[in-house]
């Protein structure tokens, strides 16, 4: 039988699949994010009000900082944190809380530029900008992307792109030729 279709039972295992991490471990990561906006008002002498934080990021990227008209929010990968939970605690955490502090203090900056180093490392964590994670088990998107010529080769191009181009709203050129991309249906 495969893997997933026996039953959940205590201790039982999916090797083929991870679970997001649990209420308590979401409980940890935002006391941990707390932390770290704590220890920030201290080392800059500022009031950070707390930010809000989700566990619906997806796809390849642990966390994200986002902020739009006035709303900032972290986001979190809840499958990755459940396969590497120590790991994004030390590295993802702060390193996401770090592009909330500079962009309180800076305003729009380079996102992994100058002032988010010094942040980094005020806090003594990694100054990585991404981490190398196997996520194999975790639920990854996948995107179409379709077939585009130039006279020298073949280019995938994404949905989101491929979509700009049906609208007019924009043109690709290959960067070794310089020749427009032309979409060519399959067999047409």
């Amino acid at each position: 039988m495969k893997p997933d279709i026996y039953p959940m039972v205590p201790g039982y295992v999916r090797l083929d699949k991870v679970e997001p991490i649990n209420e308590s471990q979401k409980e940890c990561v935002m006391d941990r994010t707390r932390y770290f906006v704590d220890e920030a008002g201290k080392i800059y002498h500022r009031n950070f009000a707390f930010i809000s934080i989700d566990f619906d990021l997806k796809g390849r990227a642990a966390g994200m900082y986002r902020a739009k008209k006035n709303q900032r929010v972290i986001r979190y990968n809840p499958y990755i944190f459940a396969k590497y939970f120590e790991d994004n605690l030390e590295s993802t955490v702060p390193h996401e809380v770090a592009h909330y502090v500079t962009d309180m203090m800076f305003g729009q900056i380079r996102p992994h530029g100058e002032e988010w180093r010094e942040v980094m490392q005020a806090f003594g964590a990694d100054t990585s900008r991404t981490c190398n994670y196997d996520l194999e088990g975790i639920p990854v998107r996948r995107y179409q992307h379709h077939a585009y010529h130039c006279s020298c080769m073949i280019h995938e191009i994404t949905n989101r792109r491929h979509n700009k181009i049906l609208k007019n709203k924009t043109r690709y050129f290959c960067k070794k030729c310089h020749e427009e991309l032309i979409f060519k249906i399959a067999n047409g």
